[in-house]
């Protein structure tokens, strides 16, 4: 009975740390477009036009996306009919709006809430609508006391820019989806490391979940490893160039933007030319360069002036490496 108990209780855990850890992996996501209102009726669309929402006042619910990122989820409520697709609409701030992009036919299934999965990228201020296969198709409205409606007949070819054919007044299309934001970074830590490579960093940041690439620069990481929405576990791969880089992270909404706080600064020697200076001058030649003095060699030659050095000048090594040289007697 005990050892029964005791295996009831390690699944329920087991399942609660699943969950835990499938919450953890989920990007953020922001939902545009319509709240889904309960009480709408399928309407036809009477022919292939785009409908799209145009005032939405129901509060939290964004009319545009307030972020540039994908959108990998649609929802539409009472459809019938189809297959229908996801439009992406750019305001153009003179009251007509451009077509940048449409998702492929989604068919509903059954009738009530449908939910579909798209990757179709979106910028901030863009809105959603949605086209039909056939006049005859339906979708839900609601009756929505200050919501608008919009449509555009026929459906515009992308790149097009059209202004609205009408619109529908206290009305809402029951037309939602997710936008999942472009990943940014807003620390990276440590912010150097050696031209050899193997620095453990730290990158910081927000909407990293599910990155498939970490950058220095236009070089991979060497191993990164997404530890939370916000931050990321990354090995600096090597550098044949002593100096600055930007780091990015690459989700399936985009690569991140490129900032001040991205910075990632490659140390290391790069060998100065030696031949012809003094000792002295040939050291502080060496630290300035992040190098330092080795061997000394002395050979017949132009008197106290460096006659040689190994390796020669725009070698790039680790940081500190010493050089060595030969100077004259």
């Amino acid at each position: 009975m005990r050892s029964r108990q005791r295996a009831c209780v390690m699944a329920v855990v087991a399942m609660a740390v699943w969950a835990s850890l499938a919450t953890a992996a989920q990007a953020t996501t922001i939902t545009i477009g319509s709240v889904l209102p309960l009480g709408s009726t399928p309407t036809e669309f009477g022919q292939v036009q785009t409908f799209f929402n145009t005032t939405l006042p129901e509060k939290g619910a964004n009319l545009s996306s307030p972020v540039t990122g994908t959108i990998i989820r649609w929802r539409v409520q009472d459809v019938e009919g189809g297959p229908f697709y996801l439009r992406v609409l750019r305001p153009t701030g003179t009251g007509a709006y451009t077509a940048v992009g449409k998702s492929s036919a989604a068919a509903p299934v059954g009738g009530g809430l449908q939910t579909f999965t798209t990757n179709l990228s979106v910028h901030a201020g863009d809105l959603i609508g949605v086209d039909p296969t056939n006049g005859s198709d339906k979708i839900g409205v609601a009756a929505v006391p200050g919501a608008n409606f919009s449509f555009i007949f026929p459906p515009p070819f992308d790149g097009a820019t059209i202004a609205p054919s009408g619109t529908s007044s206290g009305n809402e299309v029951e037309l939602s989806a997710e936008v999942q934001p472009a990943p940014a970074i807003v620390e990276v830590a440590p912010g150097h490391g050696s031209v050899k490579g193997g620095t453990s960093v730290t990158v910081t940041g927000t909407n990293l979940t599910a990155a498939s690439a970490v950058k220095f620069g236009t070089a991979a990481a060497t191993a990164f490893k997404v530890e939370s929405d916000t931050q990321i576990t990354a090995t600096a791969p090597a550098s044949k160039k002593v100096g600055p880089v930007d780091v990015s992270v690459t989700t399936l909404a985009g690569t991140s933007a490129t900032v001040r706080s991205d910075r990632f600064f490659y140390r290391g020697c790069k060998v100065p030319k030696l031949k012809g200076k003094t000792l002295k001058k040939a050291k502080k030649a060496l630290a300035n360069a992040e190098c330092k003095l080795g061997k000394v060699k002395r050979a017949s030659g132009k008197s106290g002036k460096v006659l040689k050095q190994q390796p020669g000048p725009g070698k790039v090594l680790a940081p500190k490496a010493k050089v060595n040289v030969t100077v004259g007697r």
